[in-house]
């Protein structure tokens, strides 16, 4: 298929700088057996049953974007992946600058040495720190690396781009479409006896990445580390054999949830890594719901809820949002959309 096929133009006064304040006023767009609703989030539990299960994500950002000397040089690196207790994969720029071995300074005490240098500015770095004792040290030093598109940086963007669920710190992009939840709207939910459970999934800076190739299937997906708990397993087969829907609040739970199965034919615990890769003609056997925001043009997540809810529609979804001027990416609006051939109404 060709990336062409994923374009759409998108006024840049609808790209959301900030949050709405509270976070559960931001809208909702439902798009349920190709009938279009214009909600708030606040009206989520009214669209969901008893028994019904959300699956949020549960990780935590880090503040992976450093910046070091190398050679004198002044570098950032944006941490996107752990490979062991006192090693890290970053994207390295200006690239072309470091090299295999050399030193990077963050401060006096703080340093690390590029072990790799692979493709793109992907480096391996080894650092003097390990464990609990690096992620104080990069908690010090780093920054929070917000999306390209956000221009508004400040220190609120630290209290804001962490969602009520952030527990497992490891991530380096937030979950997005778990930002609109509040402890009102929790409750709310659990008084409707809807079930809430986590995965955790730690978001790699590969989120950021445009589709560069002609042909999506060319296109190469970055590995993210990844667990699914006994409890969250318990809670997802007893819904599905009593016919209960799984609505899985991003991308992340989606591409969790559907890699696991993928592998063992089945919703196991386990901990593990995926650069699974949800393009149209996927099998989905686990999530009915997808909750989640509006994503760029020509990137895997519109190319994932394309495959999910399928491509017509979800061209349909986008013209309305845009019309309606709901606000896009990060900080901005959701929707709520249903699996393809799902017969059950919410």
């Amino acid at each position: 298929m060709n990336i062409d096929q994923f374009d759409f133009n998108l006024p840049e006064d609808l790209i959301a700088q900030q949050p709405v304040n509270p976070r559960h006023n931001s809208k909702l767009l439902s798009c349920i057996n190709s009938e279009l609703g214009d909600f708030h989030f606040y009206d989520l539990p009214n669209l969901l049953s008893p028994g019904d299960v959300i699956v949020v994500n549960d990780t935590k950002v880090l503040k992976a974007k450093l910046i070091g000397l190398v050679n004198e040089k002044k570098l950032s690196f944006n941490l996107h992946m752990k490979n062991s207790e006192d090693q890290w994969y970053a994207f390295c720029k200006p690239a072309k600058k470091c090299r295999k071995n050399d030193e990077v300074y963050f401060s006096k005490s703080f340093k690390a040495i590029i072990l790799e240098k692979k493709d793109h500015g992907e480096v391996l770095l080894k650092f003097n720190f390990s464990g609990n004792e690096l992620l104080d040290k990069i908690s010090k030093y780093g920054i929070t690396p917000l999306p390209p598109y956000i221009k508004n940086e400040n220190l609120e963007n630290e209290k804001h781009y962490q969602t009520f669920f952030a527990k497992k710190i490891g991530a380096v992009a937030a979950p997005t479409a778990g930002l609109h939840f509040t402890k009102e709207i929790i409750d709310t939910l659990i008084k409707k006896k809807v079930l809430i459970t986590s995965i955790t999934l730690h978001v790699g800076a590969g989120t950021f990445l445009p589709v560069k190739t002609q042909n999506i299937n060319d296109h190469k997906m970055h590995f993210e580390s990844f667990e699914i708990s006994q409890n969250t397993v318990n809670i997802l087969k007893n819904a599905k054999l009593n016919g209960k829907k799984i609505i899985a609040v991003g991308t992340t739970v989606m591409r969790t949830l559907e890699a696991t199965f993928l592998k063992f034919n089945d919703i196991k615990s386990c901990s593990d890594k995926t650069d699974i890769y949800i393009k149209p003609g996927f099998k989905f056997n686990v999530v009915d719901y997808l909750l989640t925001n509006f994503h760029l043009p020509k990137s895997t997540l519109l190319i994932l809820i394309s495959a999910f809810s399928g491509e017509e529609e979800v061209k349909k979804i986008y013209d309305h949002a845009i019309n309606k001027l709901y606000r896009f990416y990060s900080y901005g609006d959701c929707c709520l959309l249903k699996r393809k051939g799902y017969v059950n109404k919410i």
